[in-house]
């Protein structure tokens, strides 16, 4: 067997277990029924009517079509759709895929990203990139800590104004993440990452009130913290949460030109970002 067919079988075995796991089966979807459903899912996910949904169904077949994957998750007692993700092809060169889309209830994302990872081996690709609100602490928990990914790029206002009910009236501001296929981790191996701030500075204070940033002493790691649930909060208060958005934004876009990359997400809400030291 070759190193490059135990990943994949490997890939596999993680996939089947974590959609046991969260009571769910995937599979990849072809016709054009299926199609719509997911289309559908995504905009009761996005709130949007569903005649105007993020990705609609001819788009989806035409992904299709081209080449890309769209994987949905159905639960065990009913075939309701529970997640769903969509991908295509990056630059061939570069063996990188990017998820275009990807939403999922509660506990089912991790089974998702892991089949999603594993059609994508499958094709040789090594890495999958996609973006996502940095403003939301429990997605980058998901891709820096669940599955590993490394945030590695910041995008003002990356779409423009969205008119979806989860974004609307807020600049769409995104993170690139980029998750290196070929080392896996299990659900239980990301411990929590530390937010011991001994020794390490206070430089910013959020629009709370409270510390917005803290620094290390050497200058290899930087803490900066998210609110607990922005959407809530800027559907309560949209002036509050877009000065979040700028305050994270001024923080996240000169902390990546000095080298920095976000490497994780504690559970209170903090970004970890950590660059390399000076070369011995």
């Amino acid at each position: 067997m070759t190193a490059e067919t135990d990943l994949r079988e490997r890939a596999a075995r993680l996939a089947d277990e974590a959609a046991r796991a969260a009571g769910v089966h995937l599979r990849t979807v072809h016709d054009v029924t299926g199609l719509a459903a997911v289309a559908d899912y995504f905009s009761d996910v996005w709130r949007t009517p569903r005649h105007a949904p993020p990705l609609p169904a001819e788009e989806l077949h035409s992904l299709v079509h081209a080449g890309g994957a769209v994987h949905a998750a159905y639960t065990a007692d009913g075939d309701r759709l529970a997640g769903a993700c969509v991908a295509v092809f990056g630059p061939p060169a570069a063996a990188d895929a990017y998820s275009l889309v990807a939403a999922a209830d509660r506990g089912v994302g991790y089974a998702v990203k892991q089949t999603q990872r594993g059609w994508a081996l499958g094709h040789g690709v090594r890495t999958l990139r996609w973006t996502f609100d940095p403003l939301v602490g429990r997605n980058a928990r998901f891709n820096l800590v669940k599955l590993g990914a490394t945030g590695t790029e910041y995008l003002v206002d990356f779409y423009g104004p969205m008119a979806d009910g989860v974004n609307d009236g807020d600049e769409s501001d995104r993170l690139t993440v980029t998750w290196d296929l070929t080392a896996p981790r299990s659900p239980s191996a990301p411990g929590d990452p530390t937010t011991d701030f001994t020794g390490a500075g206070e430089t910013r204070t959020a629009p709370d009130g409270a510390p917005l940033v803290r620094r290390a002493r050497d200058g290899r790691r930087l803490w900066c913290r998210v609110p607990d649930d922005i959407v809530t909060l800027r559907a309560a208060d949209a002036a509050l949460a877009r000065r979040w958005r700028h305050a994270l934004r001024e923080v996240l876009t000169e902390a990546f030109a000095e080298g920095f990359r976000a490497t994780a997400m504690s559970r209170d809400g903090w970004y970890t970002l950590t660059r390399p030291g000076p070369a011995a």
